[in-house]
């Protein structure tokens, strides 16, 4: 996989607005322009320049799944039966129409992929490996680990190493 690099350099400015939009992204141009030091057209300007550049892929809230009644998160390592492209791409195809996947990782090493998983509970679960992902075509074996508790989760990304 090739690395995708910025097509301009960041200065001090843009590395700024990036820190403030990750760290609240609800941030009005007016209150991001104070936070950053820019008065509001240059700011709108190159907000709209990180967006063009695909720098700040897009805006969400973050939601508490556990609040909302999904309790149970796994990371589940599947191993396909061959390793042709075909049947890669078929995995891929068939883990895009399962909403309990929230992310999905293909991964060098044991496994091939890695996928996050979040259910209600231990039920929901099963029901989601037994009746889904184990008869979704090619898949070898399945291996789960569940999260017993979370030290660190959707930090921003460091902007600080740039």
């Amino acid at each position: 996989m090739q690395q995708k690099m910025p097509a301009t350099a960041l200065d001090a400015i843009d590395r700024r607005i990036l820190a403030a939009l990750q760290s609240d992204g609800r941030l009005t141009n007016l209150e991001l322009a104070a936070r950053v030091g820019l008065s509001p057209s240059p700011c709108l300007r190159r907000v709209r320049r990180l967006e063009a550049e695909h720098l700040i892929e897009r805006y969400a809230a973050k939601l508490d799944r556990r609040r909302l009644g999904l309790g149970l998160m796994a990371f589940v390592s599947v191993n396909i039966e061959r390793h042709r492209d075909v049947d890669a791409t078929k995995f891929r195809q068939a883990v895009l129409a399962m909403p309990e996947v929230v992310s999905c990782y293909i991964t060098s090493g044991d496994h091939d992929f890695l996928l996050q998983v979040v259910v209600t509970d231990l039920d929901a679960y099963r029901r989601f490996t037994l009746e889904t992902l184990m008869r979704t075509p090619g898949v070898k074996s399945v291996y789960s680990s569940f999260v017993i508790d979370t030290i660190k989760e959707d930090v921003p990304v460091p902007i600080g190493l740039l």
